[in-house]
């Protein structure tokens, strides 16, 4: 028998008729098969506790060297010494669920339940992260260590790095519920910190982009910026808006539950500025239509304004805006002139307050006025006042 190297393998001439089966002189058990068409196969072949003769295959050549088929020749036979069966365990992971049979199943019974936009961003990560480092991964086997392994790979992506963590708990809790495994080792990991971002309109930028928007009175992206700005509504839910949903005798915007991101019908008061631009958006539209902004092209609404967008605010010379800075146009304008959080995180749709805490700090210009009133008083009392 050989002791079998690179050197001895690659210098076998497959037989045209028959396999060849070679085993090595120093390792007993390890051996390679060598196919009719040239085919390599580096296995063991062992007695199970029933005293049943098997082989179990260990991988190909040149897929895997000599070297390291003999160092997992050593572990395989080494456990069967204490009866462990590699080949019936093989067989008993070829039945068991794949991380790519749980994307399928998580898409299929939860993918349907997600807001549109948020199914797309799952379906990118699992595109761009879980399928290339988990797919053929078998769901009871994952460990915290390889997840633990892939977020770190992303740290200079933290917001994306977090969405996986979040998204594949998600799919991992299901797994635990369905009996897919035992426990999500993605719970107790801890996320990288986000900076939020924090740009808005100040009054300046106002003053130059508004003069610009009523330049555009026959467009309807200027419309859908202008309600952007006096709603502070979230791009998606006031472009798929529908007439139906407004009420401008009473002044107010009925969101229905399906369009809102809680999942929950909300009121929006609609101010004086905001109805007088929906009526003039209204003389433009045809009269039949369904939605506020109707895509010329079919009967659904318009899909976006970026390209309007990055029109107009070069025009107006504003540097470094998105469209959902104007969301937080609104609300810091409302915060800064001495409306609560409280109230902010209404009109915003927030159900918890910590969302609108990002704006705390705004709220100080109005309490620094309201405690100099009294600094003021007193000013104004003792200058007066003759000296003794």
């Amino acid at each position: 028998m050989p002791k079998i190297t690179k050197k001895f393998v690659e210098n076998i001439t497959p037989h045209p008729d028959k396999t060849q089966k070679y085993w090595d002189s120093e390792l007993k058990g390890f051996g390679i098969v060598v196919l009719p068409s040239g085919r390599r196969t580096y296995c063991i072949q062992y007695r199970n506790q029933q005293r049943v003769l098997k082989r179990f295959k260990i991988g190909t050549h040149p897929q895997i060297t000599a070297e390291e088929a003999r160092a997992w020749a050593k572990k395989y036979l080494s456990s069967t010494i204490h009866g462990n069966d590699p080949a019936e365990k093989k067989k008993e992971n070829r039945d068991l669920a794949t991380v790519k049979d749980l994307i399928q199943d998580y898409l299929n019974h939860h993918g349907c339940k997600k807001r549109p936009r948020s199914l797309l961003e799952d379906k990118k990560l699992i595109k761009n992260i879980i399928l290339p480092f988990l797919g053929n991964k078998i769901v009871a086997h994952i460990s915290r260590r390889e997840i633990e392994n892939i977020h770190l790979q992303l740290k200079n992506t933290p917001y994306q790095a977090n969405r996986f963590l979040a998204l594949f708990s998600k799919m991992l809790s299901l797994a635990v519920a369905w009996g897919w495994r035992e426990n999500n080792p993605v719970k107790g990991i801890e996320r990288y910190q986000e900076l939020k971002r924090e740009r808005w309109l100040n009054d300046e930028e106002l003053q130059k982009l508004w003069p610009i928007l009523d330049q555009y009175h026959d467009h309807i992206a200027a419309y859908a910026v202008k309600l952007l700005l006096l709603t502070g509504a979230r791009k998606n839910e006031l472009l798929q808006a529908s007439w139906d949903q407004f009420d401008l005798q009473k002044g107010v915007w009925i969101k229905p539950a399906h369009s809102t991101k809680q999942k929950k019908t909300e009121y929006l008061p609609l101010s004086d500025k905001a109805i007088e631009t929906l009526n003039s958006l209204r003389k433009i539209m045809p009269r039949n239509s369904l939605f506020l902004f109707l895509n010329k092209n079919n009967d659904k609404p318009l899909r976006d304004i970026r390209g309007f967008w990055e029109k107009i605010i070069k025009e107006a010379n504003i540097k470094n805006a998105r469209i959902h800075d104007l969301r937080h146009t609104h609300a810091s304008h409302l915060v800064s002139s001495g409306l609560s959080l409280s109230i902010v995180g209404k009109l915003l749709g927030h159900t918890q307050a910590s969302t609108t805490q990002r704006y705390a700090h705004l709220a100080d210009e109005p309490l620094r006025k309201a405690t100099s009133l009294f600094g003021n008083k007193i000013e104004s009392l003792t200058s007066n006042t003759p000296t003794i």
